[in-house]
């Protein structure tokens, strides 16, 4: 088998990315969905974070506005919600791999691959980019999200360009996406050429 990091910046396009390599067939653990699942109503993490921030949680969850505007601007929460979000995704991660133990190449797509230490899980890693213009655009686009939070945002992210230097391969998103499903294929022809052998 070999494993997949699919990354990329906010707004970059990294979920339609990594809907492609679904529909031609790949298995994709989806770490932001598994933080939703964990966050969500009567998620396994709610009343842990409740504990740690008081008044971010409701009867449908995490209330993620909420809660990103209290760890994004202090460090040392941002630690604290890691410390619980982190292993608990690891789980989700390591059962999926167990699941998926069969398959020739499997996709993990994780925001924060880089900054996090996730490029040790891997094989190979693929970065979706996009002009910054375009990411901007995109990102601001977005239901309550704002010119300041998307620097916040930012902030925590390694630059694309460093993110484009470090990967084994770079999807474009600046394109039609005939042109980005296309880039798909080519890297999972290359990844098929490399379990042949």
């Amino acid at each position: 088998m070999i494993v997949l990091g699919l990354t990329g910046s906010i707004g970059m396009g990294k979920s339609t990315v990594a809907r492609m390599f679904a529909e031609e067939g790949v298995p994709v653990f989806d770490a932001d969905a598994v933080v939703h699942r964990l966050q969500g109503p009567q998620g396994a993490l709610v009343d842990e974070i409740e504990a740690q921030f008081p008044g971010t949680t409701g009867p449908d969850g995490v209330n993620r506005t909420s809660l990103a505007e209290r760890v994004l601007a202090e460090p040392e929460a941002l630690k604290r919600l890691e410390a619980l979000v982190h292993p608990a995704v690891g789980r989700a991660r390591e059962a999926f791999l167990a699941a998926n133990a069969t398959a020739p190449v499997v996709v993990l797509d994780i925001p924060l691959l880089f900054e996090k230490g996730g490029a040790e899980l891997v094989d190979k890693v693929a970065v979706v980019s996009a002009d910054p213009e375009i990411q901007r655009l995109r990102t601001l686009a977005r239901e309550g999200m704002t010119p300041e939070k998307f620097l916040r945002i930012l902030g925590h992210q390694m630059p694309d360009s460093e993110k484009r230097a470090r990967a084994d391969f770079v999807i474009p998103t600046d394109c039609s996406l005939d042109e980005t499903r296309a880039s798909v294929r080519r890297i999972l022809a290359c990844l098929g050429d490399s379990t042949d052998s």
